[in-house]
């Protein structure tokens, strides 16, 4: 079975839920519009699901979604209002949810990605962990992939990926690395529930690793049903 683009997902806000696309550009920086955006504190530390030196954990971000309008992000609310990232109704809602410190802010000098440009998981890896894990519900939005690609079996192929480049659309992309996962995977989304066995089984199972980075060799467009060809 040859490997297919079988979803597209772009999170405009880093941490918040992301839209599904047809298609995408990719370019050096990644999928084009993903992560520019993050909630951040008034020391420069982003918003997100753990506490580390360049993190600040705030619970329930997955309540809220991003897309891209015509030129900047629309967040859509818990009680279903959309406001753009510059209106001052959404710094007052996060003041009152999280915290009164909390802005949206675009990426300056430093990228919002955790690791590298681009982030694809197989069907054959989430198949795989789901064999390991009946009681939970292994679900690609508990990853967050940009790229979900379409792969037969239920093994962990991309982890042989890295090192190799591929031709995606009309892109290049040459794989980095193994993605490590985070407690992000575990918090609950829409009807998703709270699942700390997700990370404590990619961790014991597989060094906390599933999915892998890669970075854009040369930008192109990629499309829903493109193959993914290792050159």
């Amino acid at each position: 079975m040859a490997a297919t683009v079988l979803e597209l997902w772009r999170y405009p806000v880093k941490s918040l839920l992301g839209e599904e696309l047809p298609q995408a550009d990719l370019v050096k920086r990644g999928l084009v519009g993903d992560r520019l955006y993050a909630v951040t504190d008034r020391d420069g530390k982003l918003g997100s699901g753990k506490t580390t030196h360049r993190f600040r954990r705030l619970d329930g971000l997955f309540e809220l979604r991003a897309r891209f309008g015509d030129d900047r992000p629309i967040v859509t609310l818990p009680d279903g209002r959309e406001l753009t990232v510059d209106d001052p109704d959404l710094d007052a809602f996060l003041g009152e949810r999280y915290a009164d410190d909390l802005r949206i802010a675009r990426e300056d000098k430093v990228p919002h990605h955790d690791a590298a440009a681009l982030h694809l998981l197989t069907t054959a890896s989430i198949r795989w962990l789901a064999e390991r894990l009946p009681e939970s519900t292994i679900d690609r939005r508990r990853f967050r992939p940009n790229v979900l690609v379409e792969e037969g079996g239920a093994e962990r192929v991309e982890d042989a990926w890295v090192g190799s480049r591929f031709a995606i659309g009309t892109a290049v992309i040459r794989v980095t690395e193994r993605a490590e996962r985070c407690v992000m995977t575990t918090n609950p989304q829409s009807e998703l529930r709270k699942d700390p066995a997700v990370l404590r089984a990619v961790t014991e199972l597989n060094g906390a690793c599933l999915g892998v980075f890669a970075e854009v060799e040369q930008a192109g467009t990629v499309r829903v049903g493109d193959p993914l060809e290792k050159l």
